[in-house]
Order: C-alpha cells, then structure tokens, then sequence
C-alpha cells in the first residue's frame, strides 16, 4: 500500500470516506475535487465495454463473443489477447473497471444465463477467467469477477437462497474465484443477488471476510450487484466495500450516523476506504480528471480478433462428410437465424455493436449469392420482432401523460431501457409518463400479432385503436430481470405498404428490487405450413442445406430461466423436413446452452456455434468454408434430454426452488460428474468436438518423483495430427481416486492443454499437477486432503474418450490448508 493512500484516507472527513463507499450514479464514484481524486468509472461487460449506460441504444461498442463461446475455445491466450482488447473497448468509454467475467457454474442447462459464463467445470472456468483478467489487467483496466456466489439460476435471483455444502462451494462453484485471486490478483470481485445459506452475500461475513480476504489473501474491492445490498450496518462491517448503483440506497447519511453511533467502527471503514483508494490508484482514476468522453472505436485488429475467436469457438459436433462445404454446388440457405445475426445473448451483457454480420451476409461473401437460395421456414422469437423506427419520445414530468413534453427526442426503434439520465434530465427517472410515435409499413397484408411487454405500464395503439394493453392487468412476468410484465399481445389487420400509425404511452411504476423502466414493443406477421413447404422445395431443389436454427438473447437472457431445453416454435419440425428432403442437411445451432435434438440422427452435420460477436456470420461461414478449424470443445454437457440434467428433479426446491430456496442436491456431482455417477451416456460429453482432421495421443509420461513429498506431478503426452490438413485438439487430463474415504467423482478434469499441429506434425504435451488436484474438501476437518492409496490419471479428447492412463500411489495422507 503506497503512503499516498494512507496520507489521503487521513485527510478525509467521515463524509468524504463515506460518499466513495457507494456510487454517485449507475456507473461512476464520485469525484473529491477538495483532495484531487478523480471520478471511477466502470463500464459492463464480459462481451464487450458498453457506451452510454442504457442496455439498449448508447455509443456503439465491439462485441465479442460470448461467455459460453469463448469457454468453447478452451484457449488460454485467445482469452488473454481478448481481455488486452476489451481494455482498450473500456478506455474508449472512459471507464477504468469492467464488470467482468461471469463464472458462474452452468448448474442445470436451463439457466438463462449459462451463455455469459464459460462452463460446467470449476478449472476450466478457472483457467479461462485467471488469463481473462491478466490481459485485462495487463493495461491498467481492472476486472470484476462475478457473481459471488451461488447465482446459477435466474429464478428470483434477487431474494432466493442458494442452499449449497461447503464441500461443493469449495470444490465447485468457489474455484473460479480462489484462482482469480490467487493466481491473477483480480482487483474486484462483485457480489451475488441471491442469499447464501440464508444470508445475502453482499453481508456474509463468512464469504467475504473469511474466506475471501483472510483465507485467499484477497485485497482488492467487493461490489454490490446493481442494487444488491440491502443493509448498512450489516455489508459493511461482512466487507462489502462498495453499494452500486448511486445515489445510495443505504449509505450516504445512513453509514456516517451508523460510524458516529458506533455500529460500524472506525478502523472497519477505514478498512473499506483504504481498499476504494487501492483500487482507485491501480485502475488510475485517482489522477483522472479528464472529461467523461465515449468514443465508438471501431479497431479493425478487434474486428479480425472477434472473427478469429468466433470460428475457434465452433464445435463441430457431428460431420458425415459434407463439411468442410466442397465444389460449387447449390446451397439452401434455411431456418429462422440464417438472415437474423445472432451475436450476443440478452441482459447487462448486451451492448450496441459496430454491426452485425448474419451468417446469409457470410455466406454470400465466402461463396457468392449465386449458389444461394433463402427460405425462412418458421420463427424462433420470443417476443414480437421490435418496431424499427424513427419513432419520436415525448416526456412528461407526470405519470398521467398531461401537459405539454418537457423533453422530446427521436430513438431508432419502440423500445427503451431507462436508468439514471432519464427524458434529457427533465423527469424523475423511477416517476414520469412518456408518449412513443412512429409507423409501421407491412410487407405483407394479414392478421399481424402485436406485442408489449414493459416495467411500467404500458399500451399500444394502432391507427387510434388500442390493441395491446399491458398496464390495466399488469402482472409481473420474466422480463427486464424480473421487474416487467410478460408479453402481452393483440392482433391488428394491417395492410401491404401502408403507413400504419402506431402510438406506445408508458407510464412508469413501482419497482421490485431494481430501479429503472423500460419497454419493448413489436409487430410480427406468424409464419406457417407454407412456410415449412417453401422451404423444403428449397432444399430439395440444392445440392446442399444448411439450416441456421437456435435461440437468441430474448431467450438466452438475464434476468428468466429456459421453459425447457427444446428448439423454440417449430423448429425441430423444420430440421426434420429439411432432413427428409436432402441427405446432406447441414445443422447450425445458435444457442447458449445445449438443446434436444431429436433429428440428430438424420442430419449430415452439426455445428454449435453459439453466439459469436458482431463477426458471426463471417466466423461461421469461415468455418463451413474450411478457411477456419471448427477448433471449439463443448464446455457443458449435452444431455439426451433435460431430464437428465443433474439439477432436474420433481423436489421444485431442487429447482427451480421453492419457497425462497433452491437446495443443490447434488453437491460436488454438476455436469459429467453426474453423467459418470447415473451410468447417464450423454447426447455429446464434456470437452467433446470433431476437426477437418485428426489427432492420436501416445507415449503417456509420468514424472511422480516429487509426489510422496508434496503431492506435485507432471504428466506428459505425445500429440499426432494422423490427417491431411492443419488443425487443433484439446487434450484434457483427469485425475481418479481409487478408493476414497469421502464420496468422490469418478474423474475429475485437471488440467487441459490446446495443441495446433500441420498435418503429419508430432509434439509433446506436458501439465503440472499439485496437491489440489488430487485433493478433497473436508468438510468436518475444513481443510484439503490428499490420501494416501492409488490414483489413476487419465489422458484424452473429452471426458468420455480417455485412452491412455497411468497409477500412482501415495503411502501418506496429505493436508492442505484452505
């Protein structure tokens, strides 16, 4: 700790320590102009530095691509590169911290927010998030690992008790961030919504204190989530350091007359004032005083790191042959993603990117538009396709819509997420009425469904006539992070190439648990039987189809959990069609998780490509070409069925919880751990992708002489590429303990290594293992144990294929402290 930091925090009143203890707005401190500190800034992530603050609209920003996507790569220097590239997305935004990365564990597939984190398994999540945060870091930008811990459902995030054993917090869902700590010396870690065994983690002392900063070392800043404190005296004195957003909730006044009474005593705050400067210092917001600009910043080194990421991402799943696409046959191009660009899932992660390229705009670059033919075949939305504008917003400082504007202003389409600066600064932002004017031209005449789903009440009206009303029967649904309405909708009559009028008043209402208003409002034209005929005869009709099917961030989404994991509308009824009409079917699947497939046997190939930034369509069309390795490995289990899942279970309070608790069941056994304990054979297991070529592993090497002492092994394999082209495999390396005192997995994934080889081309491959790696968690005793008795390491392409394998036997125990 620097003298300056001290000599500051000296020269502070109790009012001045204080006010940095929370957020002045939604996305910045508060400047002490008196001492000459500067304004922190920090800015959401993890795909990208968002501008402007509002989910929807703002400055443009590069997005990359997803959590989950990049988890696929299983690259620990494409992960770095990429967080020396978002620091530079985060200086353009004047911003100096990025709430990033999310790595939370994929628990059970239907949480809606599997997309922003990187996998199932605590080392790779690990791995990825430690050399995420050190190219982030790297540059002067500091990271906020998130949400710690317990956030792997959406389901009334905000109030629910995740009901977790320490073993499995410890062995699981607490590594991601004991690494960050450790290994990458994270500068902030934020916490969770939901409560801990029965205490909100924002004052879990046991969490914060303990754990965090008295086991682990850790001395940079605990964040509130957006308004996820709910005490004074209590998050203080557990170690929370910072309330978010501003103005404060439940600082402010309330912590300088909780330090004057005594609740909170001065040597706690000054704790959490000197930890505020330490990071003010590292991220170099102290000194800043620079005008808050934003800048849309469209590097093309980031385009081509996007490009390049997205297509490593890709994991090729099934392939009879047809891929990578050869000669200059007819292409059917199908489904419901292929014109649409599916870049980013729904939530604080979604950003206005520079673009966006579909994989239609790919494939027309990659083959040329003769070869191609188009057919949508069905929809796959969730709501309503949003009206594109212009439309014109007119504000009223009123909840009744009366009066003259105090604000009017143009926005690009009928939807609008409103925090902070509200109506040009003229209204409240929690308490104002708002009136959106603009007109849809139908394509087609017909009955059209109309949509509106809001926080706040809401009501569209078409040609004078209301048509859609969320605001007389409002009820809270699975939108806007649980604070809006579901959609509700009407139908309307619209006419081909008409200017139909159509008019959204919004007025705003009380919220739950965060703070803002927002709605969305759209008009579609339903697509039907002909539509499936249409694009059979298509597919019939070419040499070859691709079909582009999935979800997209209304379904993949902060804030709601997945109804199930089967393809959205008539999708699969879609992939089945094409199937019977042409034998070489090639499936695309844009989702953030894994889906039902019950056409998988009938197609030629399937891709997973996830959702891969802003060069989506250039990535994958990069993929089908051959001009990329589809070099991605699943981070997550697929399973044949939900059902399958571990978190799957007829007790609702396994989930999706019930009466305030979700109770993790299965402890230590997420992911192929429970495939493995069921006997359960997978759709494709953990670490699981194909290439354009081919790998063998040979020669397995154990160097064990340093175990017996301190419990340290390397373990070395030779790497072939037995094909005929360049490319890349993941060879992952799991330890088994043979006979365990405490229930364990039947193996565990502990370390992994990506290898790019030319065809023909030979390498050694070596990891280091330590003592945790064969390690358990005590529960009883609270602390780590190495056994003594045999131990198997197992050596391979995925979790489910293991050729080679090698013992080692320990003749004493070993302890480990936490």
């Amino acid at each position: 700790m620097s003298d300056r930091i001290e000599q500051l925090a000296d020269q502070m009143t109790l009012e001045e320590q204080v006010s940095i203890l929370s957020g002045e707005d939604f996305w910045s401190l508060p400047a002490i102009a008196r001492l000459g500190i500067g304004k922190l800034r920090v800015s959401d992530g993890p795909n990208g530095a968002r501008g402007g603050g509002s989910l929807i609209g703002g400055v443009r920003s590069a997005c990359f691509p997803a959590g989950i996507a990049l988890g696929a790569t299983w690259n620990v220097d494409l992960l770095q590169d990429i967080g020396v590239a978002l620091a530079e997305e985060v200086k353009s935004k004047s911003a100096h911290m990025l709430l990033a990365p999310t790595v939370n564990i994929h628990r059970s597939v239907t949480n809606g927010r599997n997309f922003e984190c990187y996998s199932e398994d605590p080392i790779l999540s690990a791995d990825l998030a430690v050399a995420y945060i050190s190219g982030l870091q790297s540059q002067g930008v500091g990271a906020t690992i998130k949400h710690f811990v317990g956030n792997e459902s959406e389901i009334e995030r905000t109030t629910m008790s995740s009901q977790i054993d320490e073993r499995a917090l410890r062995e699981i869902y607490l590594i991601p961030f004991e690494w960050a700590v450790k290994k990458a010396q994270t500068w902030g870690v934020m916490s969770s919504y939901n409560r801990l065994n029965g205490t909100f983690t924002s004052e879990h002392n046991w969490l914060l204190t303990t754990v965090l900063r008295d086991e682990w070392g850790y001395d940079g800043i605990v964040m509130s989530d957006w308004f996820g404190s709910h005490s004074t005296v209590e998050t203080v004195n557990a170690g929370l350091d910072l309330e978010m957003p501003g103005p404060p909730r439940d600082r402010g006044q309330k912590l300088v007359d909780a330090v004057r009474s005594g609740a909170v005593t001065q040597a706690t705050l000054r704790k959490r004032v000197i930890a505020m400067l330490r990071l003010m210092e590292r991220a170099g917001s102290l000194d800043d005083h620079r005008p808050f600009e934003e800048h849309a910043n469209d590097r093309p080194e980031h385009r081509a790191l996007i490009r390049r990421a997205g297509a490593e991402a890709a994991v090729l799943l099934k392939n009879k042959g047809v891929l990578p696409l050869k000669g200059d046959g007819s292409i059917a191009v199908i489904g419901p993603n292929a014109k649409i660009a599916q870049i980013m899932g729904g939530g604080s992660a979604q950003l206005n990117a520079h673009y966006r390229v579909s994989p239609w705009e790919g494939l027309l670059k990659a083959v040329g538009e003769d070869r191609l033919r188009y057919a949508p075949g069905c929809t796959n939305h969730r709501f309503e396709p949003v009206l594109r504008g212009p439309f014109t917003a007119e504000y009223f400082a009123n909840e009744t819509l009366s009066g003259a504007p105090v604000h009017t202003e143009i926005q690009d389409d009928a939807q609008a997420f409103w925090i902070g600066h509200v109506g040009g600064g003229k209204v409240d932002p929690l308490h104002f009425s708002a009136r959106i004017s603009g007109t849809f031209t139908p394509e087609h005449s017909g009955a059209h469904r109309v949509g509106i789903y809001a926080a706040g009440f809401a009501k569209v009206f078409v040609d004078g006539k209301l048509i859609a009303d969320a605001a007389t029967n409002w009820t809270k649904g699975h939108t806007f992070f649980e604070e809006g309405c579901d959609e509700v909708v009407g139908v309307a009559q619209l006419e081909a190439g008409r200017a139909h009028q159509v008019v959204i008043e919004f007025v705003t209402k009380d919220f739950g648990s965060l703070g803002l208003a927002a709605f969305a409002a759209g008009i579609g034209l339903p697509l039907g039987d002909k539509d499936i005929t249409e694009a059979v005869r298509a597919a019939r009709d070419a040499d070859t189809a691709i079909v582009f099917v999935g979800r997209n961030g209304e379904w993949d989404t902060e804030g709601s959990d997945l109804p199930s994991i089967e393809l959205p509308g008539r999708q699969n009824e879609l992939v089945a069609a094409i199937a019977n009409a042409n034998p070489n079917t090639i499936v695309v699947l844009q989702t953030g998780g894994p889906v039902e497939m019950p056409w998988i046997g009938s197609v030629a190939a399937l891709i997973q490509a996830w959702y891969p930034g802003q060069e989506a369509g250039n990535a994958i069309a990069d993929v089908l070409s051959g001009v990329q390795e589809p070099s991605g490995r699943l981070p997550q289990t697929f399973p044949v069925r939900w059902a399958d899942n571990p978190a799957h279970s007829q007790d609702h309070e396994v989930y999706p919880g019930f009466e305030g608790k979700v109770r993790y069941e299965e402890s230590i056994f997420v992911g192929y751990r429970h495939y493995d304990r069921l006997g359960l054979t997978p759709l494709f297991p953990f670490g699981f992708g194909l290439g354009y070529t081919s790998f063998a592993l040979s020669d397995m090497v154990v160097h064990d002489a340093g175990f017996e002492a301190d419990g340290d092994v390397a373990v070395g394999v030779t790497v072939t590429n037995t094909g005929q082209r360049a490319g890349s495999t993941v060879v992952q390396f799991y330890v088994s303990d043979d006979a365990s005192s405490d229930p364990r997995p039947a193996k565990e994934l502990k370390a992994f290594a990506k290898v790019s080889l030319d065809a023909g081309e030979t390498a050694d491959v070596t990891v280091k293992l330590d003592a945790r790696a064969f390690a358990f968690y005590r529960e009883r005793a609270r602390h780590w144990l190495v056994e003594d008795g045999s131990f198997t390491l197992r050596a391979g392409l995925s979790s489910a294929d293991l050729p080679l394998s090698a013992q080692l036997t320990r003749k004493t125990t070993l302890m480990l402290p936490v």
